[in-house]
């Protein structure tokens, strides 16, 4: 069997803690493997060995049938591996061949060659289908797009073997499905590709067989073809799977947020949110659905007070929150859980435990006099990780050791631990397993049940019609209309998310469709 990758018996330690337990992953040339596990399972940290980030305790690694020690990128890069990691590493007011080059320009008479680089990116980028700008900023491009920059990175320096971690987290369902088309044309350019994913029915989709490690050890590797998500689940998490998240009839009450005629510009003074007019009450689950880049981000931002209103009303509680400071807000009994949680839910280089309580650690008990009880400090971070399940060294590690999904875990556990009476979860369950995934809606569905409101913006359009009770979806700045999630359908939800309204919409069949004359969207 000719082996592009032979990673044997591999094993990573971090003090007492074992990350990689032996694992064994092979890769065939011209196929996509898939590496499946829970969050915190050591799946990056095996990819960091590979790519010469770490260096293993124990076993070997063999490149093309030859064993090698890959001491650094640099190393990995000169044997053809590439890396692509989840959270990118791109200088963001450099433009997109400056990024690809450095570290690796190229020069002319003593001068960086721009212009020849641009050509070559260029044609790398027409080769396999990723349609860059050369001359663009990575500040102007959106994340899909900052994606494909670290993928053009990677075979600039000639990447054969590439890995990719994590690489639909941030990406809009319309961008996964671009990226899988990438990850297929690579194949069919003689390109092979290691690929983490939480996501079961991509690895079904694009995958030629599994490895699946779970905390730290290897259970097995499949071929693809002859399993099923149901299976891969299990054989994840170590136990049955709930894929349908259940949950009784709502019972609202009365109203704790609402928006009315709200307006908000982006950074740049184009309008996002444009006269939009929004309800959320007690023992109700409110989805907002749509296309990212509809002014969902500018919405949370302006009712949790990191965005400046332009004009309209919010009220919490019947209290006027309106262009109040963050904190003021959450004191009104707002929990949030941001859309990135980098920028607006941790600090990286804070312990777990001060991230723990960085929403309370100013209060009482947390803090008496303005002195803060470290004991109670690290006894919140510990109740909220056994709680959540948070896969750490304890809560003296650093934010920023931990998993992405970890770091959500976190974060979440935080937020619905101050028992606000909104809770906002922006992609509450981005880079998280199917495991988590069920604990977390549960969680969601739990406060729900316990009257409070909650107001969940998600891209996945199952996740929406699993745990919203009602579902608004927002088009071009405004909430275009509002649908309950028991009595809608997903071809009627992605005709609403067009820009279609009902009136253009006929059923055929069990299929809901746009009457003749009625193709293009709303203007």
């Amino acid at each position: 069997m000719d082996y592009v990758i032979e990673m044997l018996n591999i094993r990573k330690e971090f003090g007492n803690f074992v990350a990689n337990d032996n694992i064994t992953l092979q890769l065939k040339k011209g196929e996509i493997h898939a590496l499946l596990g829970e969050n915190g399972a050591g799946k990056s940290t095996l990819m960091n060995v590979l790519f010469g980030l770490y260096q293993p305790e124990g076993g070997e690694i063999r490149v093309r049938g030859q064993k090698v020690d890959i001491t650094d990128p640099n190393v990995a890069n000169g044997l053809g591996i590439g890396m692509v990691h989840q959270h990118f590493m791109l200088v963001e007011n450099f433009t997109v061949t400056e990024n690809i080059i450095l570290g690796n320009e190229t020069k002319k008479n003593g001068m960086i060659n721009i212009r020849d680089a641009a050509k070559k990116v260029a044609e790398i980028s027409e080769l396999y289908g990723l349609n860059v700008d050369p001359y663009e900023k990575i500040e102007d491009i959106s994340v899909g797009m900052q994606q494909r920059v670290e993928i053009l990175k990677t075979l600039y320096r000639g990447a054969e073997i590439l890995i990719f971690d994590e690489p639909t987290a941030s990406l809009t369902p319309q961008e996964i499905d671009e990226l899988m088309a990438i990850l297929k044309k690579l194949i069919q350019e003689g390109k092979s590709i290691i690929i983490i994913t939480h996501k079961l029915q991509e690895i079904m989709d694009v995958s030629d067989r599994v490895t699946i490690i779970r905390k730290g050890e290897g259970i097995g590797t499949v071929i693809t073809a002859e399993s099923n998500p149901e299976e891969l689940a299990t054989l994840m998490v170590g136990r049955q799977v709930t894929f349908k998240t259940e949950k009784g009839p709502s019972n609202p009450t009365e109203q704790v947020l609402n928006v009315e005629n709200l307006f908000v510009e982006d950074y740049r003074g184009v309008g996002k949110v444009k006269g939009l007019n929004l309800s959320v009450r007690r023992g109700e689950i409110v989805g907002i659905a749509g296309i990212d880049g509809n002014g969902q981000s500018e919405l949370i931002e302006a009712i949790t007070g990191l965005r400046k209103v332009k004009s309209g009303k919010i009220t919490i509680n019947s209290k006027d929150v309106t262009g109040k400071k963050p904190r003021e807000i959450t004191e009104t009994g707002i929990g949030h859980i941001p859309q990135d949680r980098h920028k607006h839910g941790l600090v990286l280089d804070f312990t777990v435990g001060y991230n723990a309580v960085l929403q309370t650690y100013y209060q009482k008990p947390i803090s008496k006099k303005g002195i803060m009880d470290y004991k109670l400090v690290s006894k919140k971070a510990k109740e909220l990780i056994e709680m959540y399940d948070v896969r750490t060294q304890g809560e003296h590690a650093f934010a920023r050791s931990l998993s992405g999904g970890n770091q959500q875990k976190l974060i979440i556990g935080r937020e619905i631990d101050r028992d606000p009476d909104l809770l906002i979860a922006a992609l509450p369950t981005r880079g998280l397993d199917v495991g988590a995934i069920e604990f977390i809606h549960k969680r969601l569905i739990e406060q729900r049940d316990r009257g409070k409101a909650v107001l969940l913006i998600s891209f996945e359009l199952d996740e929406i019609m699993n745990v919203s009770d009602q579902i608004a979806v927002i088009y071009d700045g405004i909430i275009i209309d509002t649908v309950k999630a028991t009595e809608t359908t997903e071809q009627e939800l992605g005709l609403l998310m067009a820009g279609h309204s009902k009136t253009e919409m006929t059923i055929i069949g069990d299929e809901v469709v746009l009457k003749e004359g009625d193709s293009s969207d709303v203007k």
